[in-house]
């Protein structure tokens, strides 16, 4: 199968499908007809270019496709879900860890998102005396910009 038609053709089923649940309204399903849906859609046409069709350079987009559609169906449509940026590392971590079982690269930094993305998220419920902690992040919270342009401008002009 053409690695271009099948990831089209993914597509636009999926966008298909997408629309004739907005037009019939069918009670169950019609908490999918939400922008989040496309996103889901998309996820799912990447990781299946990328696993079917043996394409390593998709699973990351996938990933993250398919995780910012359920994260944010989730918040629309769950009261327990968690709106923290910590959800966002948990995605990216996971997107790193796919793509590494392909490609024996970046299961390191996946491992380092996934752990910031814990640390982050069981910050809010710690006890007292681990407070201390919870200001570490808010200060990176206010200056990680900051952090972003320096790890950038080293990696750029370091030779």
């Amino acid at each position: 199968m053409n690695q271009q038609r099948s990831f089209l053709g993914i597509i636009l089923i999926g966008i298909g499908i997408y629309f004739l649940l907005q037009q019939y309204s069918i009670p169950f399903l019609s908490r999918f007809d939400t922008w989040p849906t496309i996103l889901i859609i998309l996820g799912i046409a990447f990781l299946f270019n990328g696993y079917a069709q043996k394409l390593s350079d998709s699973i990351f987009p996938g990933v993250v496709l398919l995780g910012l559609g359920i994260h944010f169906h989730a918040l629309t449509h769950s009261v327990q879900w968690i709106d923290h940026w910590g959800m966002y590392t948990l995605i990216i971590g996971f997107a790193f860890l796919l793509r590494s079982q392909k490609t024996n690269q970046g299961m390191v930094v996946g491992l380092i998102f996934i752990i910031i993305s814990f640390m982050a998220i069981t910050s809010i419920a710690m006890p007292n005396w681990f407070r201390w902690f919870d200001y570490i992040f808010v200060q990176l919270e206010r200056f990680w910009p900051i952090l972003l342009i320096l790890i950038g401008s080293i990696l750029l002009f370091k030779k």
